[in-house]
């Protein structure tokens, strides 16, 4: 049922979105150059690894050394506006129209992280990633990498249909009124080095 449902959504945004993602490729391409996504390959479910897809939000500003700069530094407004707005999450309906990914779900984090997971942790990926998430309603970048895995799996223990439309109702609620999109004083969340090193 959920993924039947997943497909009839995502092809129908897919459709009625094409305008708008065709004009955000343009000025991305514009304001950022190339490439107009950003793909990374990130563990789904059951710690298989996909690509997602996403409209790329960082510049290709380089540092002295002529390495990229960090992140903060590559993320200007356009960028910030993509990210708080989740644009940029758009091309992602690709992802979920190919089972990779869910409507709702725990969010995808880098690959990088596997090893770091306790037992716990590590059942996030019991269910489909998710475009947005449990998590995602109720702090996203506000609250602590702990605080969101017990959300996450919080999610993994009492899904069902009703709870994903409650949640992508909120969602799109909280998109709206800009509500947790970004930490006070950082629009990119903290590296997470394991729950044992995660500050309290």
């Amino acid at each position: 049922m959920k993924r039947m449902l997943d497909i009839i959504l995502s092809i129908i945004l897919l459709v009625f979105m094409m305008p708008i993602i065709l004009l955000l490729s343009i000025i991305i391409w514009l304001v950022l150059g190339n490439p107009i996504f950003f793909r990374q390959e990130r563990p789904g479910l059951n710690g298989a690894i996909f690509e997602i897809i996403k409209f790329r939000s960082m510049s290709n500003k380089l540092d002295s050394s002529g390495n990229l700069s960090i992140d903060s530094e590559r993320l200007n407004w356009f960028g910030k506006l993509l990210r708080s707005s989740s644009l940029d999450e758009l091309p992602g309906l690709w992802n979920v129209l190919k089972g990779d990914m869910s409507f709702v779900g725990p969010r995808p984090l880098l690959k990088e992280y596997l090893p770091l997971y306790s037992k716990d942790e590590n059942r996030r990926h019991e269910v489909k990633p998710g475009i947005t998430g449990w998590a995602q309603i109720n702090g996203r970048n506000e609250i602590s990498w702990e605080e969101k895995f017990k959300k996450d799996i919080w999610y993994v223990d009492n899904h069902s249909i009703w709870l994903d439309i409650k949640i992508l109702f909120i969602s799109i609620k909280k998109i709206l009124l800009r509500e947790g999109i970004t930490t006070k004083d950082s629009e990119i969340m903290p590296t997470f080095k394991g729950h044992l090193n995660e500050k309290k």
